[in-house]
Formats: structure tokens, sequence, C-alpha cells
């Protein structure tokens, strides 16, 4: 079976995370007030976990086993029993820990740090009929950990009646392990402690039947829109040390599907800001007037704050429309296939299309009272999308958060008036300019000039001589 099928079948049936649900369930729009006001959700309940082929299912084994090739979604090689042979009537597959150390280990996809996992599978002694029975009498030894959480060790229930030649028929017991994310996508890992070099290389605990669930950290909504946090990449269980392979991977017009996680997208207002300049009445009388006001919103993303935040350029792969000059980003909307794929699948989740910048033009009419100040401020309404770009062809992943003008509620436009500053009143006290007279300042003024003089003929060529008064007789 193609492996990026299974992954995006599994992927695909978990949305990566959790079912789609509507943003507008998430609050209402107006309890998402501007971030300057501190206010976090209440802790949501215990949500599953993807665990990719946690019944060790793929790829498809003939026989009983034991068989060492790789398992789907999983690293390490170790050795996979069917489920008879496993002794198992679910139809999940039992692994035994190789031994000298070596490990079993997934990343948990979709888990943030601070998130609380809770890890359930069950463990047995080795069935391989290489076994003696002094190996598995009390029990085989083996450590279980996840990134960030302690390292718990655990014995195996014993098999006492086993002797070497004859397969055992599992001794399975349910255990459950706990921890808290110390990263992002925390890896879980299996570690076998049979170091014997008597003990044969099949002969060591089994692990089968994985299943996780979280408690995923409150969310977060103060986060400044140009501090989204950094953008990681991984291809399968290996984080990458750069984001440019995963965004050269989804550069391809299908190459990647981004799945968006509904449980940490939200809309909200943003900070209000004044638009357009205070105007000042210093007069005795009321004023009313007209004036335009123009304003724009443009997106941001964590794909480009993480480049900028690491001093790199930012590669041309991963460029979203979020630059902030309309040309440039209009430009980006028709050429860059993550902005397609972004835009196309939060189409499909909220039913409305996203949009990467907006403007607009308003009239307001401004009464303004003697001794007050008018003004006008706009709090735009925003969406904050976090999610995954996934690779259709080999695994890779990109996660994203990407935050744009809202087409869900409308902006406000709040008109203004109050009174004046300090500033303002002074400066509406200030005399109007003047100049100086340096000659005869304090002279009283001279006669008048009431038109009795004869105007001199003009003596410019072409001119007309006019009369402009006449004299008394």
């Amino acid at each position: 079976m193609n492996r990026s099928l299974v992954a995006l079948t599994v992927l695909g049936a978990a949305g990566l995370l959790l079912p789609v649900a509507p943003l507008s369930a998430a609050a209402p729009a107006d309890a998402q007030a501007a971030p300057a006001a501190p206010a976090r959700q209440a802790v949501p309940a215990a949500q599953a976990v993807p665990v990719l082929n946690g019944d060790f299912a793929d790829p498809v084994m003939k026989g009983d086993g034991p068989t060492t090739v790789g398992i789907d979604f999983w690293n390490g090689l170790n050795q996979r029993y069917s489920p008879a042979a496993s002794g198992r009537t679910d139809g999940s597959h039992g692994v035994a820990l190789q031994k000298d150390g070596n490990t079993l280990q997934q990343r948990l996809r979709g888990v943030r740090a601070g998130a609380r996992v809770t890890v359930t599978y069950e463990d047995s002694p080795a069935v391989s009929k290489e076994c003696t029975g002094e190996q598995v009498v009390n029990g085989q030894p083996y450590a279980v950990t996840g990134s960030g959480g302690p390292v718990r060790e655990v014995t195996t229930s014993g098999d006492p009646d086993r002797t070497k030649g004859k397969p055992g028929t599992g001794r399975w017991t349910a255990r459950s392990y706990e921890f808290t994310a110390g990263e992002n996508e925390p890896m879980l890992t299996f570690t076998t402690r049979v170091t014997d070099s008597r003990t044969h290389v099949t002969c060591s605990p089994m692990i089968a039947r994985i299943r996780a669930v979280e408690v995923p950290p409150a969310l977060d909504k103060t986060v400044d829109k140009t501090a989204l946090g950094t953008s990681e990449a991984y291809k399968g269980n290996e984080r990458e040390s750069t984001l440019h392979n995963a965004s050269a991977a989804c550069n391809g017009e299908n190459a990647c599907t981004f799945r968006p996680d509904t449980r940490t997208s939200f809309r909200y207002y943003d900070r209000a800001r004044v638009v357009g300049e205070a105007f000042v009445n210093c007069t005795r009388n009321p004023l009313e007037h007209s004036r335009l006001l123009s304003y724009a919103e443009r997106g941001h993303d964590s794909i480009a704050q993480t480049y900028a935040a690491a001093n790199l350029p930012l590669n041309e792969v991963a460029k979203l429309p979020t630059s902030g000059v309309r040309e440039e980003d209009e430009k980006r909307v028709k050429e860059r296939p993550m902005a397609t794929q972004f835009a196309l699948a939060y189409e499909r989740t909220w039913q409305r299309p996203w949009q990467w910048f907006s403007s607009d033009q308003r009239t307001v009419v401004e009464k303004i009272q003697p001794g007050e100040v008018s003004w006008v401020e706009m709090q735009p309404s925003r969406e904050r999308v976090e999610g995954w770009f996934v690779s259709k062809k080999d695994d890779y992943r990109l996660h994203a958060v990407i935050d744009g003008p809202s087409r869900a509620v409308p902006d406000r436009l709040l008109q203004r008036t109050g009174p004046m500053s300090e500033a303002e009143k002074q400066r509406c006290a200030a005399a109007r300019p003047m100049t100086t007279t340096p000659v005869g300042a304090d002279a009283p003024a001279s006669s008048s000039d009431k038109g009795l003089l004869k105007i001199p003929a003009p003596t410019a060529p072409g001119a007309r001589s006019v009369n402009r008064s006449m004299p008394l007789e």
C-alpha cells in the first residue's frame, strides 16, 4: 500500500486533528475583543490524537512473522508478529522491541507544547519460540517516554510456563502513560531494556494497540498578529532544520493540502486605530463638514515571520500574499500554489472565501462643537487560522498560522468627538502668525488717497491710457 495514500487517508479521517467546526461556534464576535485585554478560554475536554498505524497493520505482512521490515509511520526496525502469532483477537499486530536499546518512535501529529497527553497501549512478554523460561518468567523490562515527560520504566507480566522452542500465547496487559508535551509534535518512544548478549534478538518485550488523547493547552488569543510564533517543518518523524524543503514540496499546484485546526482558529476584533486626521474646532461656532476616509488591512503569516526572526531572506517557495504591498500580494495570490491550497481549504471548511487583504472608503459627516475635537477610529475584524500544509508525495508537514482580514463580521468605525487636550487648547489660544513694521511703527497713519491725483499715462508698449479719476475744478 502506498504510504503517502495511507497517511492522507488516516489524516483525512482525523482531519489531522479534529472534525471541522464553524468558526462562529468558537465564540461570539463581540466576545473576541482586541488582544489588549488578556483573556484565555476554558481548558477543553480530552480529545483524540491520531496515532498513525497504531495497530502496526501496515505494510501488510505475509505469514505470522517475525518480520523486521519498517513499520509505516514508525521509526525503528523491530520484530512484528501477526495478530494470531501475537495471541491477539482484536486484529492488531504485536511488535517486539529489538534488544540493545532499539526504539519504536512516532511523533504525535497536531499536539502542541503544553498539552496533557495520555497514551494507552498493551504490553506482553515475548512470544518468540527462541525465549527460554528464565528470560520471561518475571516479565521483561522496557521504558516509555514522551517529549517533555518523565521516562517511565515498566516490566511486562511474567510468562512462567514457557520453554525454548515453544511460542508464547501472549500475556497482554493494558497500560497508560501521561505526560505534558514539552515541544510541538512530541515524540513517543518505547525502548527495550533487554540487553543481555545471551538473549535472542527476537526475545524482547512486545507492544500493541497504541492510542492517545490530549487535553490541549488553553488557546491564547492575546498573541499579536505580528508575532504568530515559529513555524516548523517535519518529514515523517524527523524535524527539518529549515522550512525550505517542506515549502518546496508544496510548491506545486496540487502538491499539498492545507488542514486547518479548528480548535485554534478564531476571529476577533483588532486594536482600534485612528483613521485620518483629528479635526480641532478652535472657533466660537459649531462646524459641520464631510471628509473621505480610506483604510486598508493586510495579512500576516508565521512562515514569513520565522524567516525574518532568523534574519534570512524569504525563499520564493515560502512566500504567501502577506507582504503588505498590494501589487505584490495580488501577484502572489495568482502565482503561489500554497496561497491557493490555503484558500481552498478555508473555503471548504467555513463556506466563505478567504481574503488576504482588504481596503475601503467611507464619507463621514462631522459635527464639531466649539472647543471640541473630532476623529474616527477603526477596529478591523480579523481571522486567525492555524494548521498544516501536508504533502501528498512524501509526507512533508509544514505548520503555519495565517492572520487576515475577516469577511465573517464587519469592521467597526467609531466616530468620536471630545474635549481638547491641553496641547490643543494651547494651539487654539496661540496668536495668529504676524510680522513687525520696522519703520514708523508708532507713527499715525498718513492721509488717505481719495483718488484725486491724475494717474500718469502708461509707458509700456501697446498699453492704453485710461483716465481713472477727474480732478475737481
